[in-house]
């Protein structure tokens, strides 16, 4: 089993910034890809971002490109995400989820394991 706990949620202005961590723990972090999901009031949890084991390969939904940087320390078992420029429409609990073979499955939400979500809201 991994377990994931996110941090770095809160409450900021349109324009600025947040980041995001999630610590892991129970196995070889970096064995495992990791990403980052958020999800909205009433609408369908979205993939925000992935990264590989490694960390030399990261993708990016379009909404969050250019805005939104993930990082990896391995040595920390942590993954981070870095969001500027926020805008409210970024308001959202966002979760890290860890998948051992990572890739598509991690774009799909199709992950072995799930954090519980840290909130972020973005005022206008």
């Amino acid at each position: 089993q991994v377990q994931l706990v996110e941090s770095g949620g809160g409450l900021v202005q349109a324009g600025g910034s947040l980041r995001l961590s999630c610590q892991a723990s129970g196995r070889t972090f970096s064995n495992y890809a990791m990403g980052w999901f958020r999800r909205a009031p009433g609408k369908e949890r979205e993939f925000v971002s992935g990264i590989s084991r490694s960390g030399l390969s990261t993708f990016y939904a379009d909404s969050v490109k250019g805005r939104f940087t993930i990082s990896r320390d391995n040595a920390k078992n942590t993954v981070y995400l870095q969001m500027n420029s926020l805008k409210p429409e970024d308001t959202a609990v966002y979760s890290c989820v860890a998948d051992y073979f990572g890739g598509i499955r991690i774009r799909k939400g199709e992950c072995d394991y799930w954090g519980q979500g840290t909130q972020v809201t973005v005022s206008s």
